[in-house]
């Protein structure tokens, strides 16, 4: 029981006024329109009744927990702080898929509702580029951030907050260099790694995808990329988007460390000018 004393055109203007558990969703609507939010005793204490049994007690517990969760789910929050300092996570993980459907026209739903990226797909993401860089660093690939990665490590030393994917670029012949590609490479099939990453090859072209599992579709992509006559670094495969164009080898020779998700990652020896001949001039400071 709860004595709630608010006005009628407050509690009805909340999108979710009266939805289970009323205390949490309350005070959750309450904290995001910075209202103060006054939770008194028991106003009316209910009659005696016997304890309830063991079992009473855990589907209570068990039904009060499956309320929290569609909650959160309906809220489309990720991450909860609870009161004694834990996190807890209502977001996706290795085992489910990941918190978004097909992406169109380089736009991901999240987007398309004008939010960022969910913060456990950004989590995802940042595990499966630490992965993918250790595992090219100790086959001893030559490797760099590409595109919107790149500008995410100039920018912030992070993943981009609304970016979906990370970006690689490698040279095409050090890829059988690294086992899992030379795997992918001689069995014409994915191959799933043994802390549960997914390495193929993409369905769209001539380049490899790392996804954060076989269930959750969260990805690195790989694009191998070669020299051409005149020390020019070109590929196979062209998206079609605006930074997918050639560039100087002499950007990369040689490569140099950069913070990203993390970790120290190799990146062009000039990204400044390496992002303004892909994005433009001003590139690092107008998103």
């Amino acid at each position: 029981p709860a004595v709630l004393l608010l006005r009628t055109r407050d509690l009805f203007s909340l999108p979710f006024p009266l939805t289970l558990p009323v205390v949490t969703s309350l005070s959750i609507q309450a904290a995001l329109r910075g209202w103060r939010f006054l939770l008194l005793p028991d106003a009316f204490p209910l009659a005696r009744r016997p304890p309830p049994s063991p079992h009473g007690q855990w589907k209570a517990r068990n039904s009060l927990e499956k309320q929290r969760r569609a909650l959160m789910e309906r809220f489309g929050l990720k991450l909860e702080l609870l009161p004694d300092g834990r996190q807890r996570w209502h977001g996706c993980d290795k085992d489910t898929p990941r918190c978004f459907g097909t992406v169109h026209s380089q736009t991901p739903q999240y987007r398309a509702a004008g939010r960022w990226t969910p913060p456990c797909c950004l989590r995802a993401l940042r595990a499966t580029a630490r992965h993918v860089v250790a595992e090219l660093e100790a086959a001893g690939v030559r490797y760099w951030l590409e595109g919107g990665s790149l500008l995410g490590a100039v920018r912030l030393g992070d993943i981009i907050p609304w970016d979906y994917d990370v970006d690689l670029g490698l040279y095409r012949e050090d890829a059988p260099k690294c086992r899992w590609l030379a795997a992918v490479l001689a069995a014409g099939r994915p191959v799933e790694d043994p802390e549960g990453f997914l390495w193929e090859k993409a369905a769209e072209g001539d380049f490899f995808r790392v996804h954060f599992s076989r269930t959750n579709r969260l990805h690195v992509d790989l694009w191998p990329f070669y020299a051409r006559p005149g020390g020019v670094m070109t590929k196979d495969t062209w998206l079609g988007h605006r930074q997918d164009v050639e560039f100087p080898e002499s950007f990369l020779v040689p490569l140099v460390p950069v913070a990203f998700a993390g970790v120290a990652a190799k990146a062009p020896n000039d990204p400044r000018a390496f992002l303004e001949l892909k994005f433009g001039p001003g590139a690092i400071e107008n998103p």
